[in-house]
């Protein structure tokens, strides 16, 4: 029987098992972040498809057959409800950030004054403009200063220390 010396022995058991170990830690690591990267696809909303549109007859449908064939609409025109407006809308959002519009489909079914089909018009994301209602900011007078402008502009105003009157309030 041949003996081996100290260098020719061959590691054995647990370091051969650490090497497939971290790589399959590793790989699901991998795996939890391409997950945790894919975005949360949320569609809302309906719009009905091209074959319930083609059933709409300009001059012969009325409010009722519209509602019969669409069903309710998303919302309708504020003046005076002549239009109805089906909205869909595909949005995306990637872990914590802001909800992004991906997609939007708007059907809008015009009615005349005997409540009748007048037009029927389609309005994708590209035809939408950005409305701010709300800026959250006060418009001020005067004129714009820089942090820098606004720290050396107060150099040299400031008093002796002494007040006009020591005791106030009194």
């Amino acid at each position: 029987m041949r003996r081996l010396t100290k260098n020719q022995l061959r590691p054995i058991g647990p370091l051969k098992q650490t090497l497939p170990l971290k790589q399959t830690l590793a790989a699901a690591a991998l795996a939890g972040l391409m997950v945790a990267c894919a975005p949360v696809v949320s569609q809302r909303g309906y719009v009905p498809n091209e074959d319930l549109l083609a059933e709409i007859r300009v001059g012969i449908d009325n409010k009722d057959s519209v509602l019969t064939t669409f069903g309710s609409p998303s919302t309708l025109s504020t003046v005076d409800g002549g239009t109805w407006y089906y909205i869909s809308s595909i949005e995306e959002q990637f872990a914590f950030f802001r909800e992004e519009t991906v997609d939007r489909e708007i059907v809008a079914v015009y009615f005349d004054e005997d409540n009748n089909v007048k037009q029927l018009g389609y309005f994708g994301l590209e035809d939408g403009k950005i409305v701010n209602f709300i800026d959250r900011e006060t418009p001020t007078r005067g004129k714009e200063l820089t942090f820098l402008q606004q720290m050396f502009g107060n150099l040299g105003r400031f008093g002796s220390g002494t007040r006009a009157d020591p005791t106030p309030g009194l």
